[in-house]
Parts: structure tokens; C-alpha cells; sequence
């Protein structure tokens, strides 16, 4: 009985067969059954075309009913107008407060309105705001509203307008309205409000730099305090010991070094919160700010090989020409260019494309370019990327006291006569985590330029000092080694001769040679280029050009001397006077043609005020062939008083 059972069980049962199924021999017996759904089928439906629903307006017949008539346009306007108004006052508290001000504002910001009158209305609209100003500052129109009223009014209405924001400062430095307000208010906000408004952002100044709003109220402030308030805002950012404990932020030392050195602190610790607050920032693309260089450059300083390898990277490229218009940016764009790789750099220069004239103006700018002229071994990029651009509006850039700074450090390398010791500083920048160059290549690179930096004292003898990665300055001779591998005078060959940059800058000096004599700063452009440059790197290739600038000079020089001309003489005028005497003096081929074509037999007439100087400078050359020259006709000048030399240079008379 047992078998039978297992027998039976082991069959495979027959499915029942759904008696509503299909029962069609010519269906295939695998086919399952198709369940009837209950759902409808999704089918699409057809849009039924609804035409333009129009408003009909009410209007009474002679039987006294009343007749739906459609609207005309202007009438649908005015309704629709009504219905937004009524919307707006249900969703704003203050909109019919907001509509006044507008109305107030419209007449108190017309320039042509009398004071007293302005200073009723604006007295008007603040008594209106009274009470509310912490949240119609927020509003677009109101926070306009409020930036006149600040601007006009007067001090106690002013200070009853900040007493009522300042509790609220720190949520409207993140309000992309009300931080306009908030800058009008630091602009004419005194020392005591400044300080009230600057201890908020304790603890949140770090938060505010990564806001592209608040960022920019935290570099508003930074502008307007002072040293110790500066030193507060920097603070916070390098360490979160200095950011709990307030005394530790007011210190004398300014320079991060100083600080860890006395406070004891970790410089890992420090680096790695520095690295924490900076990424976030530059990862944004906020890098316009000033305190955002100061606290790269302090960073720099201390991080290691691969944390400073790193920010040069993120840094090369479009981001870094939004930075170089500041002294710490311009640093930072000076380092980048020296320990950047030949990639880094190709990205610099390309990131400086239709940039380049703008960036020349620029004080700090200029210096970068002047680094990348000096640095970049890619001669031919920056040939085509930069030096273009600088030839398209060479006589502008020669007449500008920023302008001209590319083309000097082509023509006299590192000249400390063009270069304050500030910027012969940020040039000489380097980090020291960075020098990884080998002793046989700093001194190979520091033996080729020895011969080129000699002539880079200026006329009284003294020398640079090297600033190092953390500012300070040996008290050793610079030796100003530069980041390319290339010989220095073949990339300024490159760069001057190669490019056609010199014949362009000397044809222009040529036909502008008068009004360059007389400027305070196309005179040392003129001087170097008439001089051949440092070097003499322009008269191998060159001489033809450069006599024909001498002559021009000169031929401006011989211009007889008209006592009625409003226009001084170029040997009477004192930026002229002084550049040909520099000339005569450093130059014997222009002297022969200077007195040649000008001065011979003419010496008499010339021999008073500034005129007499150029005169005494053929004596004072210590080119023989240059003195021996003049000496005939000057000496019965000197011997009858009329030419007077310079005590210490006067000759001996022969008997």
C-alpha cells in the first residue's frame, strides 16, 4: 500500500484548464491564457481644443437684467494687474510699505534735487521704516531704498539705522540684496561700528569665504580695518586654536612663521586646517578677494612638497589672472610662473590670451608678465601669446609707468632703476619647499646669468638682497636665478630680436622720438633702446636701426631755438635734457652724431641752465674720442666763464 502511495504521488499532476480559456486546436498548447483585465487599456486620449476662455464684464439692459459683454484688452490688463497686486499683498507683509518707499526713492535720488528738500523725504522714509528695517532690508526695492537713505542722511539717522541692522549683520552678509546695504554701511560706518560689525564674524569667517555673497562683505571689512582687525579676520583661517581664544588672535606678528614660532604651534596642524579652509574656495572659483591671496601666500610658506605642488596646479590657468591685479596675487602668480611645470605654464600664458594689454597696465600685472618673459623657456608661445599683444600698443605701453615694465625687463633684465625693492622682492620669491634643483644646476644657471645681473645695480652701487619663501631678506648678494633651464640671452634674443619686438619698439622711438624725450616715462624706454640694451643685445642685428634712431634724435636736438615758442627746447627741458646727457655719456656713437648734426660750433648758446649739462657731458665721458671732440670749442668756453663744469670734474687748464 505504502509503493502504491509513492507511485501515485510521484505523477506529475494535470493543470486545470481555465474553462473560459480559448479552446482552438489550431492555439498552441504552451500558449497560456490571456486573463481578461479589469483596468482599462491606456489609450491616448485627444486633446480637445479649448478656445480662449474671455472675461466678460456685467452690464444692465433696459429690462433690468443683467448681459455678460467680453472685455477689451486694456481692460483685461487692468484686471489682471488687480489680481497681481492682491496676490503680492497677501504673500508680502510690507508691499504696500515697499510701494511708498519706491515712490520716496524715485524723488530723493534725482541729482538735481536741493539738499533740503532730499533730506525731508529721506527723514520721511526712514521714520516709515522705522520699527521694520530688519525685514524690508532683505527686498529688493527696500534695500535700494535704504543704500540712498544711508548715503544722504544724516549722522543720527544713521546710527539709528545701524543700531536696528546690527543684531542682523551676519544673516544679511549672505543676502544677495541686503549686502549691498550691508557695504554702504561699513563705508560710512566709524571706527567703533566697524569694530562692533567685525567681532560678529568671529567664527564664521571661514563659512562666509566659501559663500560667494558673504565672501564678498568679509573682504569689505577686511579693506576698511586696520592692522589689528586685519590680523583678527586672518586668524581664524590658519588655526582653530587661534579661532576659540581671542587673546591668541591679537598679536603684533603678522607673518604665519612668527606665529607658530611663538605660539608653539604644529605646523602639520596648521597646514592641514589651512588646506581645509582653501580647497573649498578655490574648488568654487572664489579667488578675487585680497584676503583670499594673503592667506595663500602665508600657506605656501609653510606647506610641503606636494600640498604647494598641488595649489600651483589648481591654480594654473584663468583662475590665476583674476588674482594677479593685487600684490599677494601678483606674488602668487610670480611663483606659480617659477615652480610651475612646462605644462602649468603653457596653461599661464594661454590663460593670459586677450588679456595681456589689460594686465600690463596694472602694477602688480605687469610684474607677472615681466616674470614670464624672464622665466618661460616656450619663447615661441609667449612669443605668439604675449608679445603679440604688447606690439599691437607699444607706443601706449611705452608712455604708461606700468606699461612699459615687459619691454624694460627685455631690454635691462632686473634693473633696479625700473624696479622698487618691494618688486625686485616679489620677483626673487621662491618656496623653499619647491628647491628641489640640484647644486650642479642652480650653479651652472647662476654662472650664466653672473655677466647679465652685473648690470643690474643701479648707479649708486647697491645691490638686491634675495627675499626668500617666507619674506625675509639675506643679507647676501641676489643672485636672482631664474625658473627656465634656457640661457637667459638666447631667451631674450628670442623674445626681442626673433619676434620682431625690437625693430617694432625702435621704429617707433624713431618716429616719436621728441614726444619720448619729454616724457617722465618713455625716456627710459627710449635710453635703453637707443643704448642697444643690456648687453648691447640689439646692436649685432640691429645697428642700421638704431643709427637711424640717433639721428632722429639728434635732428629733434638741432631744432633752432625759437624764444617765442610756448614749447621748451629738448635740451632745456628737464626729462629731455637729462636722458641725452645719459646718452652722450653711456653711448659714443650717438655723442659723435649728437654733436655733429647739433651741437658743433652751437655750444655758446647752449651753455646755460639745463641745456649746459648735455655740454659738460662730452667733458665728463670717459670715452676718449668723445671728450677729444668737444674739448676744442668747450675749453675757451670754461676758460671765459661762461660754461661752468662740476667741481670735481673740472680738467686741469693747459698751458
Amino acid at each position: 500500500m505504502a509503493a502504491k502511495k509513492q507511485d501515485s504521488n510521484s505523477k506529475p499532476k494535470k493543470r486545470n484548464r481555465n474553462p473560459d480559456a480559448n479552446t482552438n486546436p489550431d492555439s498552441s498548447s504552451f500558449k497560456k491564457p490571456k486573463l481578461v483585465s479589469s483596468k482599462p487599456e491606456n489609450k491616448p486620449v485627444e486633446k480637445v481644443f479649448k478656445p480662449f476662455k474671455k472675461t466678460f464684464g456685467k452690464v444692465k439692459s433696459q429690462s433690468g437684467e443683467e448681459k455678460k459683454t467680453p472685455l477689451s484688452k486694456r481692460e483685461r490688463r487692468i484686471h489682471a494687474k488687480e489680481l497681481t497686486e492682491a496676490r503680492k499683498k497677501r504673500r508680502k507683509q510690507y508691499y504696500t510699505l515697499e510701494q511708498e518707499l519706491a515712490r520716496l526713492w524715485e524723488k530723493m535720488r534725482q541729482r538735481n534735487i536741493a539738499k533740503e528738500e532730499r533730506s525731508k523725504i529721506i527723514t520721511e522714509a526712514i521714520q516709515k521704516m522705522k520699527g521694520k528695517i530688519p525685514e524690508i532690508a532683505s527686498s529688493h526695492v527696500s534695500s535700494r531704498v535704504l543704500q540712498t537713505c544711508v548715503k544722504y542722511c544724516s549722522q543720527t539717522e544713521r546710527d539709528a539705522v545701524f543700531d536696528e541692522l546690527k543684531p542682523h549683520f551676519l544673516t544679511f552678509a549672505s543676502n544677495k540684496y541686503a549686502i549691498h546695504l550691508v557695504t554702504k554701511m561699513l563705508d560710512n560706518a566709524s571706527k567703533k561700528q566697524l569694530a562692533e560689525f567685525i567681532s560678529p564674524l568671529r567664527g564664521h569667517v571661514a563659512s562666509l569665504l566659501r559663500h560667494a555673497v558673504g565672501s564678498v562683505v568679509i573682504e569689505h571689512a577686511y579693506q576698511l580695518g586696520n592692522a589689528t582687525q586685519k590680523q583678527e579676520l586672518l586668524m581664524e583661517l590658519y588655526s582653530t586654536e587661534l579661532q576659540l581664544f581671542k587673546d591668541l588672535a591679537s598679536m603684533k606678528e603678522s607673518r604665519l612663521v612668527d606665529v607658530i614660532s611663538k605660539l608653539n604651534l604644529q605646523k602639520g596642524s596648521v597646514s592641514r586646517h589651512m588646506a581645509s579652509v582653501i580647497q573649498p574656495i578655490l574648488e568654487k572659483g572664489i579667488v578675487d578677494h585680497t584676503i583670499i591671496h594673503k592667506v595663500l601666500i602665508e600657506y605656501l610658506s609653510i606647506a610641503d612638497k606636494t600640498s604647494a605642488a598641488e595649489i600651483i596646479q589648481q591654480l594654473s590657468g584663468p583662475l590665476l589672472v583674476r588674482m594677479i591685479h593685487t600684490r599677494d596675487g601678483s606674488r602668487i602668480g610670480i611663483l606659480c610662473v617659477k615652480h610651475g611645470s612646462a605644462k602649468e605654464r603653457k596653461k599661464i600664458v594661454k590663460g593670459l590670451k586677450g588679456t595681456v594689454g589689460k594686465t600690463a597696465h596694472f602694477q602688480y600685472g605687469s610684474l607677472v608678465l615681466a616674470c614670464i618673459v624672464s622665466t618661460v623657456d616656450d619663447t615661441k608661445l609667449v612669443a605668439k601669446t604675449v608679445i603679440r599683444e604688447l606690439q599691437t600698443i607699444l607706443k601706449e605701453l611705452v608712455l604708461d609707468k606700468n606699461g612699459r615694465r615687459p619691454l624694460l625687463q627685455l631690454l635691462n633684465p632686473n634693473c633696479t632703476r625700473y624696479f622698487s625693492p618691494d618688486e625686485m622682492a616679489s620677483l626673487s620669491l621662491s618656496i623653499s619647499s619647491l628647491n628641489a634643483m640640484g647644486d650642479l644646476e642652480v650653479n651652472r644657471e647662476t654662472k650664466s646669468l653672473k655677466d647679465e645681473e652685473s648690470s643690474d645695480k643701479d648707479n649708486s652701487g647697491r645691490d638686491v638682497t634675495m627675499v626668500e619663501a617666507d619674506g625675509s631678506a639675506s643679507s647676501e648678494t641676489l643672485q636672482l636665478v631664474e625658473g627656465g633651464k634656457k640661457d637667459p640671452s638666447i631667451r631674450r634674443q628670442e623674445l626681442l630680436v626673433g619676434s620682431g619686438l625690437a625693430k617694432n619698439l625702435i621704429d617707433m622711438c624713431t618716429e616719436n622720438a621728441e614726444e619720448l624725450l619729454r616724457s617722465n616715462f618713455g625716456k627710459e624706454v627710449l635710453y635703453e633702446a637707443a643704448t642697444g640694451g643690456s648687453g648691447g643685445i640689439l646692436q649685432q642685428t640691429l645697428g642700421d636701426e638704431l643709427n637711424a634712431l640717433h639721428e632722429a634724435i639728434a635732428s629733434v636736438a638741432a631744432e633752432s631755438k625759437s624764444e617765442g615758442s610756448e614749447k621748451e627746447h629738448v635740451l632745456e627741458n628737464f626729462h629731455s635734457s637729462r636722458t641725452i646727457r645719459k646718452l652722450v655719456l653711456d653711448n659714443p656713437a650717438f655723442a659723435a652724431t649728437l654733436w655733429k648734426k647739433a651741437l658743433s660750433g652751437k655750444c655758446e648758446q647752449w651753455a646755460q641752465g639745463h641745456s649746459s649739462k648735455v655740454i659738460c657731458a662730452f667733458l665728463e665721458s670717459s670715452d676718449a674720442m668723445v671728450s677729444k671732440l668737444a674739448k676744442e670749442e668747450l675749453q675757451p668756453l670754461i676758460n671765459r666763464g661762461i660754461l661752468k663744469l662740476p667741481e670735481k670734474k673740472q680738467p686741469a687748464n693747459e698751458g
